[in-house]
């Protein structure tokens, strides 16, 4: 059955994307089946697959073109599949508020359902119509969050909107877990920050540290993962990691 995990956060900069594909990477590496959809305008996501900008077609084309969901699907170099995003999904958020679609994703996809074991979502950092897409289609979440204070005030706030839609019935979705990322551990403020998470949330904090790592932050520019740009840097061993653990949750319980 696949696994629908939306990786979001209402802060940026607090490595949402770079969790996003090298966990789609991390599960593809251990033979699941995965697709990676890039519902974030920016579609950084999609710059960092390597997949040509010239033949992509995403949501947009599948919503104003009747494109077929699966002839949005491009392969990527890091043996999981992606739905690319990019600009054109402002106008595809403007329309599916204005047309009172909400659950479009979630309906889109349902016929993949059978083709992937996990499909992995990248949201956009703010609370759009877009990111309740994600959260609506999803059957979990997963939150990257940096080891600052004010990273903390976000959790709460995309934690109740996911409690808020669970409650009304509009989605089975629930937070996975919280996952540290860019952690030095010889900050102090990092290491408070960890031990607070950990206090308030102890089921829901990974054991997994993402740490800061240039491999990762270099990988992007080559259009692959970190996983394959440099299998051996701690930043891909500790994404490898976390899909473990992920998996370990998911389908171990």
């Amino acid at each position: 059955m696949n696994k629908v995990i939306a990786i979001a956060n209402q802060k940026g900069g607090v490595g949402k994307t770079t969790t996003a594909i090298n966990l789609a990477a991390s599960l593809a590496a251990t033979k699941r089946r995965t697709l990676l959809i890039d519902l974030d305008p920016q579609g950084n996501a999609t710059t960092a697959t390597g997949v040509p900008v010239e033949t992509i077609q995403t949501l947009y084309s599948h919503y104003f073109e009747k494109t077929p969901i699966k002839e949005c699907i491009q392969k990527t170099s890091d043996l999981y599949d992606v739905i690319p995003g990019g600009e054109e999904l402002i106008a595809l958020e403007v329309a599916i508020r204005s047309d009172g679609n909400q659950g479009f994703l979630s309906s889109s996809t349902k016929e993949l359902s059978d083709l992937y074991d996990y499909t992995i979502i990248d949201t956009a950092p703010t609370l759009n119509q877009l990111t309740i897409e994600g959260l609506f289609c999803a059957s979990g979440t997963l939150i990257p969050l940096q080891c600052e204070y004010y990273s903390l005030e976000g959790v709460t706030g995309l934690m109740s909107t996911i409690e808020t839609l669970s409650n009304k019935s509009m989605t089975t979705n629930r937070v996975l877990g919280i996952v540290r990322t860019m952690v030095d551990m010889r900050n102090n403020l990092a290491k408070e920050v960890s031990e607070e998470l950990e206090k308030h949330f102890p089921s829901l904090v990974f054991n997994t540290l993402i740490p800061r790592n240039v491999k990762l932050a270099e990988a992007p520019s080559h259009g692959v993962s970190g996983i394959k740009y440099m299998p051996n840097s701690y930043g891909a061993k500790a994404y490898l990691a976390l899909a473990g653990e992920l998996i370990r949750r998911i389908e171990y319980v």
